[in-house]
């Protein structure tokens, strides 16, 4: 525990939640401690957005230069058939940039760069107040009224004023200090995928163009290098133990999916054995009644997930940092209140961020040949011109109109100047 009149806060993750919170807490004065299982950071990763209130959280960081440099070049979304014939597009104009494509999208693994370039350059100017920790992670806990005594797998057991668990939608941390994953997750219907490749030559720049079969919702993506394209995968499926952490049982489950599904699923099929980034996971929503409990809190998807079908998943972790290091710079000689405070404000965008465009999977991926076929005529209807006010609205309900509360009128001022 911290003496002086700081506290000391451990956070577990060093993905974009954990690494914008401790940015935050640093620029603050506050020391942070990360523990990131990983060996190193993890590059790469599907394209996210940045819209509404995480846009201006980015904004109050002083992130957008590094975010701009870095963007993923969007022009918007195209549904094709099994020719790669495109019926029904969806343009980032159209939408202002708060449809499916937002008009800032940025890799995963690039955002993380951001954030720890940023953080490189907040602990060079403050010596001592940060230590990143790669390859290790929490393995107990044990809280106390004043403060939480930790034990890692590698590092001497310590103890912090907080810990905060930023370890994702399998958090290692929830398990410790809320409970077994089973009581908060609930299996939605399916499966997620995605892995880079080699662009196909005839895919359309700028374009991410997306099919859809029974049992399965297919598309390339482009990166940031218009070399390599992301594979992105929605499939359904009922909930399978067996799968978890076993990728020739995840590749076999695809290859049956995308057999004879046309367009590029065969490119997709090849590619998929060798690729480096593979990444498979079951879709699922995480429920919390709050993300505080004693000394422990969680932030992103470890507190609330709505699965990757939201689309609001960086973005909401993104908010979390920012509120939960704007509280503890504010009220850190009382933690407890700081906490309570932060949970309250953070609550709104939690449940506007696990709401999913369109429904579920269910509409999202056809379950048979005749879902398919009205899935289809369903798309060209909705993306024609009379429609498009409506799907406007659909896609802008929740999060982007949320505004950020105010819990220290010079943040904006301070963080611009860093």
């Amino acid at each position: 525990m911290s003496t002086n009149s700081a506290p000391h806060v451990l956070i577990s993750g060093a993905g974009i939640a954990g690494l914008a919170l401790a940015l935050q807490l640093v620029r603050s004065g506050i020391r942070a401690t990360v523990v990131e299982r990983a060996d190193a950071p993890r590059p790469g990763g599907q394209a996210v957005d940045l819209r509404g209130a995480s846009r201006d959280v980015a904004e109050r960081m002083g992130l957008m230069p590094g975010i701009d440099a870095r963007r993923v070049h969007e022009i918007g979304m195209s549904y094709v058939d099994g020719r790669g014939r495109v019926f029904g597009r969806m343009s980032m104009s159209d939408f202002d940039g708060e449809g499916a494509v937002a008009e800032i999208e940025i890799a995963r693994g690039d955002l993380a760069e951001v954030l720890l370039e940023a953080l490189e350059e907040a602990a060079a100017a403050a010596p001592g107040l940060v230590e990143v920790r790669y390859g290790d992670r929490i393995t107990a806990l044990e809280q106390h009224a004043d403060r939480v005594d930790v034990e890692f797998e590698h590092a001497s057991p310590a103890s912090f004023d907080l810990a905060v668990g930023a370890d994702g939608v399998h958090s290692a941390t929830r398990r410790l200090a809320f409970g077994p994953e089973e009581q908060v997750a609930t299996p939605l219907g399916g499966y997620a995928a995605f892995f880079t490749l080699p662009t196909p030559a005839d895919l359309e720049p700028g374009w991410f163009a997306l099919r859809f079969v029974p049992g399965i919702a297919f598309g390339l993506r482009p990166d940031r290098d218009p070399a390599t394209s992301k594979a992105i995968l929605t499939l359904r499926s009922e909930h399978d133990a067996s799968l978890r952490g076993d990728r020739s049982a995840q590749e076999a489950l695809i290859r049956r999916a995308l057999e004879g599904a046309g367009w590029h699923a065969e490119t997709i099929l090849r590619a998929m054995p060798e690729a480096s980034d593979f990444y498979f996971d079951e879709l699922v929503r995480i429920d919390l009644d709050e993300p505080v409990r004693g000394r422990v809190v969680l932030l992103g998807d470890a507190a609330s997930c709505g699965s990757p079908l939201t689309g609001m998943g960086t973005a909401t972790a993104l908010i979390g940092a920012y509120l939960l290091g704007e509280h503890l710079a504010a009220g850190h000689d009382d933690v407890p209140a700081a906490l309570a405070r932060y949970a309250r404000d953070i609550a709104p965008f939690v449940e506007a961020g696990k709401k999913i465009p369109g429904g579920g999977i269910d509409r999202m991926v056809p379950a048979n040949r005749f879902a398919a076929v009205m899935a289809r005529a369903a798309t060209g209807v909705m993306l024609s011109k009379p429609f498009l006010p409506l799907v406007r609205r659909m896609f802008a309900a929740g999060g982007p109109d949320l505004a950020l509360p105010t819990v220290r009128p010079s943040t904006r001022r301070a963080h611009a100047e860093v």
